[in-house]
């Protein structure tokens, strides 16, 4: 019995465990309505790739140039705003781009065949190159507008906006992946190629269209982080990489039986934010919370290991 319950459970055990563990050590600070909230915004970013990241992996396929989106969306947003263009477009313009990117990927590993974690790769180092050469190498906040901060730096009704940005990202995800049939082909093509390809999926456009949505995401990620930090870095987005793939291998340990999906990764967002908020607290030093994070890598893999091994 127990163990049955550890293996359905475990990971949202955990999280509440860690919920109860920083409650108990800082009760006035962690345990508020504020500072939930504010953990919100702090997985903003991170859940916004990580859904792109869920996607990938979803297709039983890799992309490592999301941290790269990120940061050219930053760069390239603040050097349009910085020439004159207005803030919407600006963004609508860096959109265009990261999609053309995200279709370059889609199309290198969907029809070339080519191995997508070497790919991803190879053009996520072009794109840093192209945003360092964009931005100098420097940091770019002079001539940010201020109407592009509200993004990143405001909130409605006590709701920060990055927040609810995630939200409605987080529902249409989850609609789109298990109510609509684009969703059902998604998961036929990670599960099995040669029955989805009998079922008449077009496996290839299913492929194409997954990379550009995670590429949208990065995107979006790229816009939000920009205005919150009111500021551009050609490296801005090199930690959402690995965090993001640790929310959403997190994920397939939640929900579903070793299947990435939507809630699953909001779970695994959740406790690496959770700890991050926690140990800020606690003012433990930053750099424990890569070691966790890549604790908690290990740990899913192994989780989705034990589980896979029982169904077989």
């Amino acid at each position: 019995m127990l163990k049955l319950l550890l293996k359905k459970y475990g990971t949202l055990l955990a999280l509440f465990g860690i919920i109860i563990l920083f409650s108990a050590l800082r009760p006035t600070i962690f345990f508020t309505v504020r500072n939930f909230i504010n953990i919100t915004q702090q997985i903003s970013i991170l859940m916004i790739v990580a859904i792109g990241a869920t996607y990938i992996l979803t297709i039983s396929e890799f992309d490592l140039s999301f941290a790269s989106i990120v940061s050219f969306t930053g760069v390239s947003v603040a050097v349009m705003m910085v020439s004159g263009i207005t803030p919407w477009l600006s963004i609508l313009l860096s959109m265009g781009l990261c999609l053309g990117f995200g279709l370059f990927n889609g199309i290198l590993v969907a029809k070339l065949k080519l191995p997508s974690f070497v790919t991803t790769l190879a053009t996520a180092t072009s794109l840093g190159g192209i945003t360092f050469w964009c931005s100098k190498g420097t940091i770019i906040f002079s001539g940010i507008p201020d109407s592009f901060l509200i993004i990143g730096q405001q909130s409605v009704a006590g709701i920060p906006i990055a927040s609810i940005i995630m939200l409605l990202l987080i529902f249409f995800s989850w609609y789109l992946l298990s109510k609509t049939i684009f969703g059902r082909a998604v998961y036929s093509v990670g599960g099995n190629q040669i029955a989805a390809r009998y079922s008449g999926i077009e496996i290839n456009k299913v492929k194409i269209i997954v990379f550009i949505i995670a590429a949208l995401h990065s995107n979006i990620a790229g816009v939000v982080l920009a205005s919150k930090l009111g500021s551009a870095h050609p490296t801005a987005g090199g930690g959402y990489l690995l965090q993001s793939y640790a929310a959403a291998f997190l994920g397939t340990t939640v929900f579903k039986e070793g299947e990435a999906n939507i809630w699953g990764t909001f779970v695994g967002a959740l406790i690496i934010g959770i700890l991050a908020n926690g140990l800020t607290i606690l003012n433990v030093p930053y750099f424990l919370q890569d070691i966790f994070t890549g604790m908690i890598i290990i740990a899913a893999l192994i989780v989705r290991m034990l589980r896979k091994s029982e169904v077989i």
